[in-house]
């Protein structure tokens, strides 16, 4: 369902489809007309792709499709990563599917049972034994299907390429962290938090720094662009994925590598990709995570910098390592010592332990009803 709102009305009324698709970002909208309708709900059942993007019960997307819970018959949630920054996520999700029954009818009393705070109540950690309740609370509920166990997928190879900073950017980036507030050149860069001072390490890591709220920018190293010049030599020709943070990355690796292409819009450049015919896309991981099968154009990954989502880093190396892939895949991390970027990698395996014990327990379900079926 897409077009103008006219014409989604259109479909609304008179198309006989036995089946509606419409994008997330449009949830709130379809309730709506839905209501002013007056009709009753006029689907047998939703079925949620990605559902993990409901994971915020903030969301208007979540909002909305909580308040038509009571008249939807029958739903079907589909996610890789259903708990990507941890159990946290999985209580909106779960809520559109039992309407409160298992993990309570709010967020809140959802963390106070389940989490402990810390002094300032931004950040929760799972109480002592919780994390095996709550797999238990979701038995029978939830199942997992993992890819390895259904589906031929490539062998993956991980590599990390430890990027040593230059000495000037190296003093910046320490008195940056020490004192939130560092000159480069003539220009001065200062942050009034910690989480704004999480973001401008990255991008110092990454060899370039916003100084202002429009866009300006400062150079302070190429540390990585020689590194991922060293992939290139050593990929032999073959096409690279590279995965960006921010809009200098491109800028700077456009500016050293002149064959590298941006991540659109347009159809025609995921098929020009998938001949072969682009050596080198730059993509950010929210634009290229979900939905494009890459796995034919190349088999090369490069993180150039990286960033605490592990939904995003998870749904990034699938397009590469996915059914279809021909060649194994090869996963590169440039990572500046004693940086940022060695927090957030290791934050990443953790996320990803936890997620993984989630999954397991609920594949354990699946198991055992395939063992009664035999």
């Amino acid at each position: 369902m897409q077009g103008a709102p006219t014409e989604r009305r259109a479909i609304l009324a008179h198309d006989a489809s036995d089946i509606h698709i419409i994008n997330r970002e449009l949830v709130p909208w379809l309730i709506e007309q839905v209501k002013l309708n007056g009709g009753d709900w006029p689907y047998d059942m939703v079925v949620i792709d990605e559902a993990s993007s409901f994971k915020s019960s903030k969301s208007e997307r979540f909002k909305a499709l909580r308040k038509a819970l009571p008249a939807i018959p029958r739903m079907v949630q589909l996610t890789g990563t259903p708990a990507s920054n941890g159990l946290l996520d999985v209580w909106a999700q779960i809520y559109l599917l039992d309407q409160g029954a298992r993990l309570g009818r709010t967020f809140g009393g959802y963390k106070a049972k389940y989490f402990d705070a810390d002094y300032m109540g931004y950040n929760f950690s799972l109480k002592s034994g919780t994390a095996d309740r709550i797999y238990e609370t979701l038995d029978g509920l939830c199942l997992t299907l993992s890819a390895a166990d259904y589906l031929e997928l490539p062998e993956w190879i991980d590599r990390i390429h430890p990027v040593e900073l230059p000495s000037v950017a190296r003093t910046f980036y320490a008195e940056l962290e020490r004192e939130f507030i560092a000159k480069m050149a003539t220009d001065t860069v200062e942050v009034l938090s910690a989480a704004a001072l999480s973001n401008k390490l990255l991008q110092v890591a990454n060899g370039a720094v916003y100084t202002g709220n429009t866009g300006e920018w400062t150079q302070v190293h190429d540390a990585k662009l020689d590194a991922l010049e060293l992939i290139v030599a050593e990929s032999a020709g073959s096409s690279l994925l590279v995965a960006v943070n921010y809009k200098t990355d491109t800028i700077r690796i456009r500016n050293r590598f002149p064959q590298a292409v941006e991540l659109g819009r347009d159809p025609a450049q995921i098929d020009a990709w998938n001949r072969g015919e682009i050596p080198m896309l730059l993509a950010h991981p929210a634009s290229a995570g979900h939905g494009l099968n890459l796995q034919a154009g190349g088999h090369v990954l490069v993180w150039y910098g990286l960033n605490w989502s592990l939904e995003l880093y998870q749904q990034m190396n699938a397009r590469l390592l996915r059914e279809g892939q021909t060649k194994p895949v090869m996963i590169h991390h440039l990572v500046a010592t004693g940086t940022v970027d060695e927090t957030v990698l290791a934050a990443l395996d953790r996320k990803d332990i936890g997620q993984r014990a989630l999954l397991s327990a609920l594949k354990a379900d699946i198991l055992g009803l395939q063992a009664v079926a035999a």
